[in-house]
Order: structure tokens, then C-alpha cells, then sequence
């Protein structure tokens, strides 16, 4: 077996791509810090317990679990950096007020997630913790727009989807985790025979709803129009309904290159989100390329109630589709003892350039860097002079 192979789905990032990484990820910290978000570094290893807190079955599957040799307890390599944040954000920080936190780090999974090829990801993401109103939802989302858009990536489609539909239909039929979870998966795929054959044992208006649910997705107006019309009377769903369309016109102003529409029966993450759902697409990506909403319940699994909405991607995916060109230019200098060339070279690295030192004749290969300019010697100084 060969020593230098690595598990399946698990590749390493090599310096062009890994530059390219790099300089998207301190941007995006930059652009994140401008709005007042505060970095924070959670540890890859939790105790399991702490870790799955408030998250639904679908992390704990995705969760590589080992034993800590200290404690005897078990551990978890952390899959999703949401719920370290939050836990960060209600038990470390302790705030009362608006809190804004950003990450950026390492996450695993056991299981290559549908539709990826990697198994580990760089997540970056930022959350808004203490503020319940709708205008934290649209902050999360101006902020992905403006993430996706410091890539490159202009043409964004969002889709909005609200946990308090399915909280509001459900109303009062105390089904358990995994009855819930199936009736996920159906809706999810919008399998309409056998969600039909498996909500005939629900009141005749629950299951008309859920059947609804399948069919409500398309352009913003004429899904929550329809939704008013076919939907159930309830308190939970007006105010979704309400939520959404008030964040569909105040998001359609955000860009003109954002297309907006509705997916009802979208619920990803349904257990772990508790209000606006939403999911950014490009045109090079099948599957989203962000996901994010709120998800006020996490931090009431941490002891501390807390309002929370923010959204993750993995940089690794966005360094890829990309179109940035981030190859930096470079002088390169001969290999020699002379203290002149030592001191030349000293403070043009001071100033902010590169410069690569390599022996007469040899062939310098560094796919990050384009050297355009030499290093050469005039008389008694070493100057710079284009190649």
C-alpha cells in the first residue's frame, strides 16, 4: 500500500489553489470585520455531547466520534462550526446585547455529503446572535451576496424557505424524531404518492397542507400568494408568510444580478432552523453553494435562549469557481553571497514585494508566482529591471 495515499475524499490543497484560498479568505474576513463581525476559532475536537448539541441526527451521522484518552469520554471531530459558535457566543462570551461572529476553519465529515467530492471542507461563515427582527435575516443575506460577489461571482439565485410553515401545520399532532424526519425526506424529494399514502393516518386538513407544501415553489409573488389561499389558518404560518414577503422586497433591492424565489417544501435542516431558510445558488454549481437562515433554538440547547441567524459555505468550493486570478507577480534574484544584493533584496520584501532567489541557470518553478522582473546589478547597486 502506498504510504503517500490519502482516505477517500480527502485531497490536499496545493500553492496555487491554496494561494487563491488564502487571499479570498482574509477579503472576506475584511469584509466581514467592516461590518462589525468579531473572529472567533473554535476548537476541531469537542466533547461529543457539547458538540451535537441542539443539531439534528443528520450531523451526528456526518460526526467522526473518538475516544479522548484523559477523559474516557467521547469525542467528536467537529462536522459543523455553527453550533461551536453559538455555544461560544451563549455560555464564553455572555452578552446581553446584538453579537456579531464570524469563523473560518476545518470541518470534517464521515460521509461524503450529496453532491460533493470532499469529505473535508473549510467552512467560513457568520452569525448575528440577540436580535429576533427581520432585518438580521437580511444582514446575513446582504452579507453572502457581498461574499459571493468579492469572488467573483455575480449571477446569485436565492431560495427562501420558512421552518414556521411546517411548525404551524403540524400544530398539536406530536409526531416524534423520526416519524418528523420522514415526513422531511418526502418533502424534500416532493414525492407525492407516497407522502400522500403516509399522511392519510394525519387529519384530513394536515395532510391536504402537506400536499400543498410539494407544489409551493416557483416566483416569490405567486407562491406566497398561492400559499395564503391554500395554506391552513394559523398563527405560525401567517407570520411566516409575513416574514417572507417582507424579506423578498426588501432583498430584491439588494442586487440586480440576484433572482429570488420560494421552495416551501425546501427543509433542509428543518430541526436545527426555526424561522427564514435560505440557499444561494450559482449557474456552476448543482447544489447550493451557501445555506443559512435562523436557528433560535440552538442557543436555547445551550441553557441560554438567544436569537440567531447567519449562513456557512466552504471556501474551498468558492476558491474553485472563482474566476480571480491571484497569481502574484515576483522579482528573482540571483543565489550569491554579496551583502549589497542581501540589502536590495531586504527592502524590496519590506516594501511588500517578492522576491525568489534562485542559482544562475536553474529553472525556477512556483505556479503562484508570475516573475516578471529580475534583480540584476549596474555598477556598484542592484536594480530592478523587467525581464
Amino acid at each position: 500500500m502506498n504510504r503517500w495515499l490519502l482516505p477517500e475524499d480527502i485531497a490536499d490543497v496545493l500553492p496555487a489553489q491554496a494561494r487563491k484560498v488564502e487571499s479570498l479568505r482574509r477579503a472576506i474576513l475584511d469584509l466581514y470585520q467592516s461590518y462589525g463581525y468579531e473572529l472567533v476559532v473554535p476548537p476541531i475536537l469537542e466533547f461529543l455531547d457539547s458538540l451535537l448539541t441542539g443539531t439534528g441526527s443528520d450531523l451526528n451521522l456526518q460526526t467522526f466520534k473518538l475516544v479522548d484518552q484523559l477523559s474516557g469520554r467521547t469525542l467528536g471531530l467537529r462536522a459543523d462550526i455553527t453550533p461551536q459558535v453559538a455555544r461560544i457566543d451563549a455560555h464564553l462570551l455572555n452578552r446581553d446585547g446584538v453579537t456579531r461572529l464570524c469563523y473560518a476553519g476545518s470541518v470534517a465529515h464521515a460521509r461524503t455529503p450529496v453532491g460533493s467530492s470532499a469529505r473535508e471542507e473549510l467552512q467560513l461563515g457568520a452569525e448575528i446572535y440577540g436580535c429576533a427582527t427581520w432585518e438580521a435575516d437580511l444582514e446575513a443575506i446582504t452579507l453572502l451576496l457581498k461574499t459571493l460577489s468579492v469572488a467573483g461571482l455575480k449571477k446569485v439565485y436565492l431560495d427562501l424557505s420558512h421552518a414556521g410553515i411546517l411548525t404551524g401545520i403540524l400544530d398539536g399532532q406530536n409526531l416524534d424524531k423520526e416519524t418528523i424526519e420522514t415526513l422531511y425526506g418526502l418533502l424534500q424529494s416532493k414525492d407525492r404518492p407516497r407522502l400522500s399514502q403516509w399522511a392519510a393516518c394525519l387529519p384530513a386538513n394536515v395532510a391536504k397542507a402537506l400536499m400543498a407544501l410539494t407544489e409551493l415553489n416557483g416566483p416569490c409573488a405567486e407562491v406566497l400568494a398561492k400559499a395564503k389561499k391554500d395554506l391552513p389558518k394559523h398563527v405560525a404560518i401567517d407570520q411566516a408568510v409575513a416574514d417572507l414577503e417582507r424579506l423578498v422586497l426588501a432583498a430584491a433591492k439588494l442586487s440586480v444580478n440576484l433572482e429570488l424565489s420560494i421552495d416551501l417544501a425546501d427543509l433542509r435542516g428543518y430541526q436545527y432552523h426555526s424561522g427564514v431558510m435560505f440557499a444561494a445558488y450559482v449557474d456552476q454549481l448543482p447544489q447550493p453553494i451557501a445555506r443559512g437562515g435562523r436557528y433560535d433554538h440552538v442557543g436555547q440547547a445551550f441553557g441560554r435562549p438567544r436569537p440567531a441567524t447567519g449562513f456557512s459555505l466552504d471556501l474551498l468550493t468558492l476558491a474553485n469557481l472563482s474566476p480571480m486570478n491571484v497569481r502574484k507577480t515576483a522579482i528573482i534574484a540571483p543565489w550569491i553571497g554579496d551583502a549589497a544584493l542581501s540589502q536590495a533584496i531586504a527592502t524590496l520584501r519590506e516594501s511588500g514585494e517578492v522576491v525568489i532567489q534562485a542559482p544562475a541557470g536553474m529553472k525556477l518553478e512556483a505556479a503562484e508566482y508570475e516573475c516578471d522582473r529580475e534583480l540584476v546589478k549596474q555598477g556598484n547597486s542592484w536594480e530592478v529591471k523587467k525581464k
